[in-house]
């Protein structure tokens, strides 16, 4: 890669341009300080977030390795040069960063530093986050070079671009926040609406079935049948208003780790071995993430509450540019001429609708005392 300092409006442009092409948070973050540190042509920049009590909620940097950063530890707090950033929201342009007397507390595995520019991004009065540049990279002459006032001009005008940037993604991330609090508001009337009123029906079928038990047998047993029928439909519309909502879980720690957590949960929980195992996952499309998820989640509840078995097994592998899902279990399985009965008991309705909504195929193989095996295989992006 070439060291050669960027500048001039092209290489502005190039930088606003990257910015603006994201909507999350972080991914705007990295994008300022990747930017700003290529703009200026410096060895490392870093951009902190500030928290409610005079340190960062968020840091991110570029231009050291993640065996750097895991070996420099826990992100900055209230001290030194950049609480100072925080604080007084001043540009700070210094020949050499460890000669200020308020440069204390870096960690010893911080990369040494030495010329030094840092400006506050602010949006009015809020200051928004603090970027840092240091070790300009360029022919050095009696101890010179560092940052310039061309250098602070350049990164003034990226800052308040970066404002804008940053106030955007925050916009998006509340209006979605926003979006999932009404969508579950809306579940959460659905679900009462709906749910009440078959368990109000079957309440009062139970009622004339108790009624009917003495004096009419046999249509006492039509009552308790309408019960069963009732009942079913009851959990159906409850599974279908829950499994509308994308959990949290998987948008922040990614399918691997979502299941993982979940089995290593089920597995504490259930007298049953639950094991998870996966290979050369890479990220899929949102929508496929979530109904490999889903369909995980409901073939381990049949595996967990209903077939009696005493090991579970969840595979997860890549099969080309998608991945295959396997859930197997040692229970009692049933018999395949019978799914259709079993398939609104086991929700493999629901599960093939999940599968096929996203591009996917699920197949199920079962017989009785044999177990049962689950797979769903998703084509990626």
């Amino acid at each position: 890669m070439s060291h050669r300092p960027s500048s001039g409006l092209a290489a502005v442009s190039t930088a606003l341009l990257a910015m603006s092409r994201h909507l999350e948070v972080r991914d705007v973050l990295k994008t300022i300080v990747a930017s700003a540190r290529d703009l200026l042509d410096a060895e490392y920049a870093a951009l902190g977030v500030p928290d409610d009590h005079g340190g960062f909620a968020q840091f991110v940097v570029d231009g050291v390795s993640d065996a750097q950063w895991k070996a420099i530890g826990p992100l900055p707090r209230q001290h030194g040069i950049l609480a100072a950033m925080l604080q007084e929201a001043k540009v700070e342009r210094l020949a050499d960063v460890r000669k200020d007397p308020r440069f204390e507390g870096w960690p010893s595995a911080h990369p040494d530093m030495s010329d030094f520019l840092g400006l506050p991004i602010k949006d009015g009065d809020e200051v928004m986050g603090a970027l840092f540049l240091a070790n300009k990279r360029c022919p050095r002459q009696d101890g010179g070079c560092g940052f310039t006032e061309e250098d602070e001009e350049l990164l003034g005008i990226l800052a308040q671009h970066a404002a804008i940037a940053l106030t955007n993604a925050r916009l998006y991330e509340r209006s979605r926040e926003l979006t999932i609090a009404e969508e579950r508001s809306r579940l959460a009337h659905e679900l009462h609406d709906a749910v009440s009123q078959k368990l109000f029906s079957l309440r009062l079928t139970a009622q004339a079935a108790a009624a009917l038990v003495d004096r009419d047998p046999g249509r006492a047993k039509g009552e308790l049948q309408q019960v069963a029928e009732l009942a079913a439909e009851a959990a159906d519309e409850l599974r279908a208003a829950v499994v509308e909502l994308r959990p949290a879980a998987l948008d922040e720690d990614g399918l691997v780790n979502t299941l993982r957590t979940q089995i290593q949960v089920l597995d504490r929980a259930h007298t049953a071995k639950v094991t998870f195992d996966t290979c050369g996952i890479k990220a899929l499309p949102a929508a496929q993430e979530e109904a490999l998820l889903r369909v995980a989640q409901e073939a381990l509840h049949n595996a967990l509450r209903h077939s009696g078995a005493d090991r579970v097994d969840v595979v997860l592998v890549r099969r080309g540019q998608g991945a295959l899902l396997s859930v197997t279990d040692d229970g009692m399985g049933f018999e395949p001429r019978t799914v259709r009965r079993a398939g609104r008991h086991l929700g493999l309705v629901s599960m093939r609708d999940r599968a096929s909504g996203v591009g996917g195929t699920l197949s199920v193989e079962s017989a009785p005392g044999k177990g049962t095996t689950v797979e769903m295989e998703v084509p990626g992006g």
